[in-house]
């Protein structure tokens, strides 16, 4: 059963993450699926461009801990939403955790409602957000993102605005979403693609730089002993031994 639907209306094509039964988390298929899908659209001289959601009440819970991505797919998936020769949109309407804040960060612009809510939850497993770093760290406020991959504390969407998290935030998403596709839909498909190119030319840079690193901390500090009780304790729903 496929975990990433694709609809297609005027120029746009919307993928919608569709795995609620583990909230949307990175696991090997829905990367897969989803880096796939991407691939069409930036092949498809029909599509404008892409809009990035999800069913549920949650965006992306992180890595699937079940069935966790290769570190390196997932470096895979980040670059190629932000190598796409389109712009990509993501549309928030619940909660953003740990690897879901990467797919955030590397999207072109970020909207979400008012409810969305969001947490680097990494180092309350023992392990760190490490990957998802190479599209945040260019592009989101350093003294914020100190704070919360430090704690892990949860904020909402007006503090992920002024972080450089999300682009806006209103009431109701597709609100705040609307004259954002009428203005890629008015744009052409030239302009898009150098201007984004423009954009994300730091964002690459970090990749080229620093992507081998960042996945071999992720891949070591995942199978560490901290993050094998981090995993267990999330698993079982209790704390896990280092919470005083």
């Amino acid at each position: 059963m496929s975990v990433v639907r694709a609809a297609h209306d005027r120029a746009v094509t919307t993928l919608t993450l569709d795995s609620p039964a583990n909230r949307n988390a990175l696991s090997s298929a829905l990367v897969g699926e989803l880096a796939e899908g991407l691939a069409r659209c930036g092949a498809d001289d029909d599509v404008r461009g892409v809009v990035l959601t999800h069913t549920g009440n949650t965006f992306c819970s992180g890595a699937d801990l079940r069935d966790p991505p290769h570190p390196d797919a997932l470096v895979g998936l980040l670059r190629r939403i932000v190598e796409l020769p389109k712009p990509v949109v993501a549309r928030v309407t619940g909660h953003v955790r740990a690897g879901g804040l990467g797919l955030l960060g590397a999207c072109d612009i970020a909207v979400s409602s008012g409810e969305a809510s969001f947490a680097f939850t990494e180092v309350r497993i023992g392990v760190a957000p490490a990957v998802i770093s190479l599209p945040l760290l260019p592009r989101t406020d350093p003294r914020a993102l100190a704070r919360y991959y430090l704690t892990g504390e949860r904020f909402d969407a007006v503090e992920a605005v002024r972080t450089g998290l999300l682009t806006a935030t209103g009431d109701d998403a597709d609100v705040v979403l609307a004259p954002i596709l009428d203005g890629l839909r008015r744009s052409s498909p030239q302009g898009l693609a150098e201007t984004k190119r423009l954009l994300t030319a730091k964002v690459l840079e970090a990749f080229d730089q620093d992507a081998a690193a960042l996945t071999a901390l992720s891949a070591e500090l995942f199978s560490s002993a901290q993050a094998r009780e981090g995993m267990t304790a999330f698993l079982e729903r209790r704390d896990p031994a280092w919470v005083v």
